[in-house]
């Protein structure tokens, strides 16, 4: 299979179109008509990494972390980056990145998390803003359970765990064909009435280039009359962070030597104690100190992420138990849960998950 047919089925899965403005997701570095033999994935594409996936015969690696994020001005082999990619380059070697389409994914880091952890009830901590759109096309009644399927096939109509979801009124609209035209029914300079269905669709911004084109294909008219509006309403199924409840509450000293034993942990850094139960907890994996402030309005608990500095423990007010487990650590489940999507995608090659370890942190205790 050739890295771009791969990489297609790889975004049917997760929307690269959802990750973060600042981040550089997708493929890194590599020739799209290229056939792949094996993917290897991984947390950080290192050069150790790069080695363990020559070795394994893999010429596409999936990251998660992109190991390039800001330019690069040179490759000669000067840093840690410019080794690991020209290595990665010599060798034929592909790298896709995924990061922050991960973490707004609904079934992504985040979810690792709360799974982990036995949350139930699980919602988006942070959802996403100026995500989605609204079109609405005016078409004869005759056409419109096709117009409405190209829609659907191009992704317009999908809101969380429902698709294909659209709204029709039925009307009467008039149009009037002047000279140049090729009307699909009446004539040039009579006044028209036509029966036609007034059909809205819901869609994420990133995805109306292509239901526009295919509502076009499928519309019969010349001039297709159709609005797009820009919506104020929330995603709440695409965003960072998540929060949902423990099967039952814990004291706070329970609740770390929980969160311990789940993650493995040696130490967890965490506010002052309140003295109060945790029943419904936050996680933001990665560096989550934007999203402390949304697990407080959310009532939140306890809030787990990585990466905190010294002031962010005060965000809390007093309000929620802060925990910072480490940046690695708190995105330690994301190797798994790409090897296993990407095993149920692909059977025809091989998928293979790294034992290097790339975690640059470590703890004297």
């Amino acid at each position: 299979m050739k890295l771009r047919a791969v990489i297609s089925k790889i975004e049917e899965e997760i929307s690269i179109r959802q990750a973060e403005d600042f981040d550089n997701v997708g493929l890194l570095c590599g020739v799209p008509d290229r056939d792949v033999s094996g993917i290897l994935v991984c947390h950080d594409a290192l050069e150790n990494v790069v080695d363990e996936a020559i070795e394994r015969n893999c010429n596409l690696i999936v990251c998660f972390h992109p190991i390039i994020f800001s330019g690069l001005k040179s490759l000669t082999g000067k840093n840690y980056v410019e080794r690991a990619v020209l290595k990665a380059i010599e060798n034929k070697i592909a790298i896709y990145a995924i990061h922050t389409a991960f973490d707004n994914d609904f079934f992504g880091v985040n979810h690792g998390i709360c799974s982990q952890l036995g949350l139930k009830n699980m919602k988006i901590l942070q959802p996403k803003e100026n995500n989605l759109k609204q079109l609405t096309v005016f078409v004869p009644k005759e056409y419109s359970e096709k117009v409405k399927e190209a829609m659907f096939s191009a992704g317009a109509g999908s809101i969380g765990f429902y698709d294909e979801c659209s709204f029709t009124v039925n009307g009467n609209g008039t149009f009037r064909p002047v000279e140049g035209s090729n009307p699909f029914s009446g004539q040039q300079n009579i006044r028209e009435n036509a029966d036609e269905d007034m059909i809205s669709v819901i869609f994420e911004g990133f995805k109306q280039g292509q239901i526009v084109s295919a509502m076009r294909t499928a519309h019969p008219y010349e001039e297709v009359a159709h609005q797009i509006y820009s919506l104020d309403n929330k995603n709440h199924h695409v965003g960072l962070g998540m929060y949902g409840e423990l099967e039952e509450e814990m004291d706070e000293k329970d609740f770390l030597r929980f969160v311990k034993e789940k993650f493995g942990l040696e130490v967890i850094k965490h506010s002052a104690f309140n003295n109060k139960k945790i029943k419904r907890v936050g996680v933001l994996g990665g560096s989550g100190a934007s999203g402390i402030r949304a697990a407080v309005s959310k009532k939140c608990d306890a809030y787990l992420t990585g990466d905190l500095k010294y002031h962010d423990y005060f965000l809390a007010e007093s309000k929620m138990l802060i925990c910072d487990i480490g940046h690695y650590e708190s995105e330690q489940f994301v190797s798994q849960q790409l090897f296993e999507i990407l095993s149920q995608k692909f059977s025809t090659f091989a998928i293979s998950k790294s034992i290097e370890k790339t975690n640059p942190v470590n703890y004297f205790i």
